[in-house]
């Protein structure tokens, strides 16, 4: 099934961003996923669908190096609030590098599937997703059972990245669709 829509649209029914568009939006989207722990703190799966759906947006219109702070700051966010594993959060410092691959494979493979393969919108973000939880999640397994991490990174690391890289997603995708009616 072809999609009725670009994803070049904006709000705006404008068929490219201006440059400084792309900066506005990218610097706000940044900001708002570093912010988002401070002010929201609870639940985290919010966070994580918001971070998401920010990613996948963003890898709609923008080249990857606009998406970088984006895959960034988030993480360091969760950090420096320290919300997430309450006293285990020192832990999270290790699994960083880890975030930060496993966004840059999110915002990757969705673009290589959607825009090089012409895979539809669907299938991209549920493969993207499962290589995002994939490496979260082995990671987090490798961590626990050979370095003696806390359990709860078993979760946090892994079936919930899953659900919330489909949901960000997906929402995500409805929501440009919307915009592009």
């Amino acid at each position: 099934m072809k999609e009725e829509f670009s994803y070049k649209k904006s709000f705006l029914n404008i068929t490219e961003y201006s440059e400084i568009y792309q900066n506005f939006q990218m610097i706000a989207f940044s900001i708002v996923s570093f912010s988002l722990p401070f002010f929201l703190k609870h639940p985290q799966w919010l966070i994580r669908i918001i971070i998401n759906f920010f990613l996948i947006k963003s890898a709609m219109s923008f080249k990857f190096k606009k998406i970088l702070p984006l895959i960034i700051f988030p993480s360091l966010g969760v950090l420096a609030a320290g919300i997430l594993f309450g006293e285990s959060t020192t832990f999270l410092l290790y699994f960083i590098p880890f975030i930060w691959i496993a966004n840059s494979i999110y915002v990757i493979s969705f673009k290589y599937f959607k825009f090089k393969r012409k895979y539809n919108s669907y299938l991209s973000i549920i493969l993207s997703s499962l290589f995002k939880f994939i490496l979260l999640g082995l990671t987090a397994v490798g961590y626990v059972y050979l370095f003696g991490f806390p359990g709860i990174f078993l979760t946090a690391m892994g079936i919930m990245q899953l659900g919330t890289a489909l949901a960000g997603g997906f929402l995500a995708y409805f929501i440009t669709k919307i915009e592009n009616v």
